[in-house]
């Protein structure tokens, strides 16, 4: 009777623990507008607000570039420019034009880049096989948009079950 008090005593504290640190992930993305800090999207591009860091403009002009582009698993990875993108491709491509990744990585990788949580600018969102980011405010992914596949910038929400959030140091 002892040990069965005890594991239900466990049990009782070990999911109040699991209940309490959150791990169901980080709350979903929502886009909400902030003057002078958010990104918009104007035809499928994302303008940065004029007082974005030049990282975070170059970040914006390099998923700009993409954008539109076509989904291919495993594009991005061979070489630097590439006729399609996969997720970690396209994340890796914006990361390291913008100067903040030295090389493409996996989407798994991203789970321990850069400094753990949301940042001022930039944030990586990552989970077994899964990456994409938030650029002042703006989701550049390659799916979970408007039917399209591929590199695109997009406003719409977006779940975020199984992910950790990561960013660039400083931003």
């Amino acid at each position: 009777m002892l040990s069965f008090r005890f594991s239900l005593g466990a049990f009782a504290t070990l999911t109040l623990a699991a209940f309490f640190s959150g791990c169901g992930g980080p709350a979903p993305y929502h886009y909400t507008y902030v003057p002078g800090k958010t990104a918009v999207v104007q035809g499928g591009r994302a303008v940065a607000p004029p007082a974005a860091p030049a990282p975070v403009k170059a970040a914006i002009e390099a998923g700009n570039q993409i954008a539109g582009l076509p989904y291919r698993r495993g594009g991005g990875h061979g070489r630097m420019y590439d006729s399609a993108y996969d997720c970690s491709g396209a994340s890796s491509f914006v990361l390291r034009e913008a100067g903040l990744l030295g090389t493409t990585m996996p989407s798994t990788a991203f789970r321990e880049y850069g400094k753990g949580g949301e940042g001022d600018w930039i944030s990586v969102y990552a989970r077994k096989g899964h990456v994409f980011l938030v650029v002042a405010g703006l989701r550049f992914d390659t799916g979970y948009g408007r039917g399209a596949e591929g590199p695109q910038w997009t406003t719409l929400g977006r779940p975020t079950d199984g992910c950790v959030i990561r960013h660039p140091q400083g931003f």
